[in-house]
Formats: C-alpha cells, structure tokens, sequence
C-alpha cells in the first residue's frame, strides 16, 4: 500500500480509504466486519464514517456505523487513521444538527462514544451550514481540537468559495486550519477541477475524493434501459439522490465508450476509473467503498496501476465534458 503525506500535515495516510456509508443498513454488521477486514489485510489504515450514517437508514438508525467501526476497531485503534464528520440530522430538536458550537461540542463526544475511542484522527464538518456564522464554527472547531478530541478537522461537499473564506477566517482567528476537504470525483463528475482542485493544491490541503466509481455505475455492471437494481440507487432518499446524479442516458453512453477503452488496454472499468481519480496530483486517498469484500480487489488494485499516459489522455477526451454543469451539456 502506498501513503502519501496528508496535506500539510506530517501524518502519512495510505492511499486507499475504506468508506463505511452503508455499514448497518443495506450491509450487515457481519459482512462491514469481513469488508473491513479485507481492506486492512490489504494495508488500508485510513477509514472514514460519518455519524449520520447508514446513508439512506433514516433518522431510528444514524449512528449505527460508527457503532460498527468502534466494534470493529476494539483492541487495535492505534493502528489506524480514523475519520468521522459531524452536521447532519441527528435527532428531534432543531439544534441537533448543523455547524453550531452547541451542535458540534455535542455531537463529537456522542461519536466518540459510539467510536470507543477518545479521539479521531480527523473531524469533519459533513456539509457547509449556511445557517451557522464560519466564526463560531472555527472556534467551536478549534475547542475540539485543543481539548485533543480531534487531531485535525477538514470540510466535506464544500463549494471552493466558501472554503477560502473559511481558511481565511481561520488565519485571522487563530483557530484550527482546515486541513482537508472530501469532495466527490469521479470520471462522471469533475467539475470540482476548474477551482477546488487548485484551491487545494495552492493551500496545501489533503483531497480525499469520494464516489469514485459514481456510486456504482463505474463498475460497467449496469443497463440504461434496466431498473436500477436494489442496493444504492434504490434505498430511499438515498437512492433518490444518487439516480438524479448518475442514472442519464449521457452517463450510460460514456460508460460504454469507457468499457470498450479499458477493455481494449486489457483492464477492468473499476480499476482504471479508480486509478485515473488517483493520477491527479491533488488527491491524497481515494474512499472506497464494497457491499461485498470481493469488490474490493478491482478498487485496491488501482492503487499499484499507474495508468499509461495514452489511456489516461483518452480518459481526459472522453469525460472532459463532465467538467461543466448542466449548461454546458
């Protein structure tokens, strides 16, 4: 497994990072056991979760994962690298979500217990909470960071704008610097390209993409013409949100010209689309997912390919459109 220097930071994380989305709603605990297993075994060390999650489970089940992952992590936390995010709904009240001190200051110390852990390694506000004043977030932040609870924080589905606002605000501050941000990428999806990405690279933050295979569709294994079959794409609210972004007939025509490009190099889907994200200078590990252990072995293999400069050109061509919004198809 290869590590990379995470941002500006002098930690090192592996290059492969075991998302856990799923882990206690559409996967059992038994297989999240298995699929974590078999990314450790192939020298994963860097994990990620959310307390919201499972995704799609509804408000009676958040929590459930980090329940899982702190199980799973007894007796050898000090292994890994372990990363959690805070700002979705996590109970009745109003205040029992966003970016406020008080929601933050609360919602670190129920992860930690549902974790088994006293710290994380990275704290991460989920979304931007346009609601909340960056002020009292970064200072809500930087408690958490001094009182050791969190050893660095980092942004996720944050628009590039109001990410260099936010690290601005913090210099002035003096708070805890974002040290990275979790943005999602995937040859279906690079918009973040034209100003996250430079953004990153000039601050020196850690860019830990996820969907890399668009939720699926990467794998090649779908039909346009098909219902989307029970899993992602089907589960809810969930599954709402990630047909609206993928399930498109302009999607399923570029998978096949995908297809028949690796296929033609004598390479799966899954693997070059996950080495492509990871041939961007920018990006530091690449979340993966599995609903199955053996589906990780097409991902992790992406990690030791190193996409021959034709291939990846032709990647570029094909999905340069994906660039752009909607008002550029």
């Amino acid at each position: 497994m290869e590590y990379r220097k995470f941002g500006a930071t002098g930690l090192s994380v592996s290059r492969a990072c075991l998302g856990t989305m799923t882990f206690g709603f559409q996967i059992d605990e038994p297989t999240s056991i298995r699929i974590m297993d078999t990314a450790a075994d192939a020298g994963v060390t860097f994990f990620d979760t959310a307390d919201v999650y499972p995704l799609g489970g509804g408000e009676s089940r958040v929590g459930r994962t980090e329940e899982i992952v702190g199980r799973w992590l007894k007796g050898k936390r000090e292994r890994y690298v372990l990363a959690t995010k805070a700002v979705g709904k996590m109970g009745p009240s109003p205040w029992d979500q966003g970016a406020s001190r008080k929601h933050l200051l609360d919602a670190v110390d129920a992860s930690l217990r549902r974790l088994g852990t006293d710290y994380v390694d990275l704290y991460q506000l989920h979304s931007d909470d346009r609601e909340t004043p960056l002020d009292e977030t970064l200072e809500a932040l930087d408690v958490i960071v001094r009182s050791g609870r969190a050893r660095y924080v980092g942004v996720s589905n944050f628009l590039a704008y109001r990410l260099a606002k936010a690290l601005g605000r913090a210099d002035v501050l003096r708070t805890a610097r974002f040290t990275s941000v979790q943005p999602r990428y995937n040859l279906l999806f690079r918009q973040i390209e034209r100003e996250l990405l430079p953004l990153a690279e000039e601050e020196r933050l850690a860019v830990l993409p996820y969907n890399p295979l668009a939720g699926g569709l990467l794998t090649g294994k779908h039909r346009h013409d098909s219902a989307p079959p029970e899993g992602r794409f089907t589960v809810g609210t969930a599954g709402e949100m990630y047909q609206s972004r993928y399930w498109h007939e302009r999607e399923f025509a570029t998978i096949e010209a995908l297809k028949k490009l690796t296929a033609d190099a004598g390479l799966s889907l899954p693997t070059v689309a996950v080495a492509w994200v990871l041939a961007n200078n920018a990006i530091t590990s690449a979340i993966l997912g599995a609903s199955r252990p053996e589906q990780l072995a097409d991902t992790l293999a992406a990690v030791d390919l190193k996409l021959d400069p034709q291939l990846k050109a032709k990647l570029d061509e094909l999905t340069h459109e994906y660039r752009f919004g909607d008002a550029q198809r």
